[in-house]
């Protein structure tokens, strides 16, 4: 297993199971291949992939977010 932390750009909202995931926070994804996870889960409408270390957290208020290992898929 592999994790790596992800990042919004500005304009990328998403809500998952009622779990809003935006610029102000990083999401955790801990799976084989984590970025097709989060290309599976948000489609291509996030910013930044961080392998192994979290981005700078003070720039991300609402802090880390761990994807559920079986997220929803993006509707968009």
């Amino acid at each position: 297993m592999k994790t790596a932390y992800f990042t919004f750009g500005q304009s990328h909202i998403h809500s998952i199971g009622g779990v809003t995931f935006d610029r102000n926070c990083v999401v955790k994804i801990v799976s084989e291949d984590p970025r097709q996870t989060m290309f599976d889960t948000f489609g291509p409408k996030w910013c930044i992939q961080h392998d192994d270390v979290p981005p700078n957290m003070k720039f991300y208020p609402r802090g880390i977010l761990n994807l559920l290992s079986n997220p929803q898929p993006h509707t968009t």
